[in-house]
Order: C-alpha cells, then structure tokens, then sequence
C-alpha cells in the first residue's frame, strides 16, 4: 500500500532544510541540500509509522502567511 504525505520544508538561519510532516507527530529531519533532505524525511516516514500503526493523518489545506507588527 502506497500512502502519501505532505511535507513541510523550511531553511534556517545556519542554512539547513528542515524537513516536517504535520500528519505525523515527532516527525522531521534535516539536511543541507534538498536531495539528501528527501532520502531522510522519507525513512522517518518509514520509521514514524512502524511506531505508530494507528496513526490518523488530517487532511492538509495549506499555509497561509499573516502579517504581525513587531
């Protein structure tokens, strides 16, 4: 069975990629390049649903920026 999942992908001040599936709690890696950033974030998938078989994944609808004056 082929599932699939959203993946949030963020760059941090040190210059990482940074890896999150909100589907899947505790699930999220890092990495320099997008590549390598893809190979991690799919064997955590992996990993995550070997630990939690019973997961229930919220349907994903999108980001949205909101402006805040600080």
């Amino acid at each position: 069975m082929v599932k699939e999942f959203q993946v949030i992908i963020e760059k941090d001040d040190d210059g990482y990629l940074i890896a999150e599936v909100p589907g899947l709690k505790g699930c999220h890696t890092q990495a320099k390049s997008i590549d390598t950033l893809m190979i991690r974030i799919k064997e955590v998938i992996e990993l995550c649903l070997e630990v939690e078989k019973d997961f229930h994944q919220n349907e994903f609808i999108g980001i949205q920026k909101v402006l805040v004056e600080v």
